[in-house]
């Protein structure tokens, strides 16, 4: 699911890594809301609020506007530089390394986001954005920009594209694509919501500590990738 790339990844790799990280980005979005009053999954309105507050000389609200734009980038280009670093010294890291990052992220807001909530919520937002930018980045990377994650406005526009294609395209093979494709979309919807609705409900009882969820699914599939690609090398070595 993490691990393979290129020609070794299937639909059932990026659907599975699908389910996992929409479903993390949607208890976060919901989460970092309730939490902190912010998005923390995208920065489209961000840079509405980043516009009209430059225009009416708000320029404090402005910079921390900014602050937000420019985190998730910064999480999208270290999550892609740690990919580049490791492809050269050690390729089978390329991938844990940006995801055991988000993880820790998540933990770490989840220890400390009630100190940070009453002293410096805007952390908890810069925070969020930046573990976002670095999944958003990493999954596209993975799966060749066939997975995003993170919000859902592309994933409605190609599914709209996709869903009036099947009217036209009659051939078995280009409608088979289709549906797979639309699959995987619905998948990533379905889980971005089912990932709120259980962040919403979560966080009634634990507050900002529903992250702690979202860590814990992220390392539950880095660990459950290392066990299966173990289990494999050692069925090969007694073939």
């Amino acid at each position: 699911m993490f691990s393979h790339k290129g020609k070794t990844r299937t639909d059932k790799h990026n659907l599975g890594l699908a389910s996992l990280l929409s479903f993390v980005a949607g208890l976060v979005n919901v989460v970092g809301f309730m939490a902190v009053s912010k998005l923390t999954t995208n920065i489209t309105g961000h840079f509405a609020y980043f516009i009209d507050e430059a225009f009416t000389l708000r320029f404090t609200q402005a910079f921390h506007t900014a602050l937000y734009i420019f985190f998730f980038f910064f999480g999208a280009f270290f999550s892609n530089f740690m990919v580049e670093i490791y492809s050269r010294i050690r390729e089978n890291l390329v991938y844990i390394i940006p995801t055991f990052t988000e993880a820790v992220i998540l933990l770490s807001i989840g220890i400390f986001g009630n100190f940070l909530i009453k002293y410096s919520p805007d952390i908890i937002a810069l925070c969020l954005l930046f573990a976002m930018g670095m999944q958003n980045s990493l999954v596209t990377s993975i799966s060749h920009s066939v997975v995003r994650t993170t919000h859902l406005t592309g994933l409605f526009t190609d599914m709209g594209i996709e869903f009036s294609q099947l009217f036209f395209y009659k051939d078995k093979e280009h409608k088979t694509k289709l549906v797979k494709s639309i699959k995987l979309r619905l998948t990533i919807i379905w889980m971005f919501f089912l990932g709120g609705i259980i962040g919403g409900i979560l966080y009634k009882y634990f507050g900002i500590r529903t992250l702690f969820l979202g860590s814990s699914i992220l390392l539950v599939g880095l660990i459950y990738d290392f066990v299966k690609i173990r289990i494999l090398l050692i069925k090969r070595k007694h073939l």
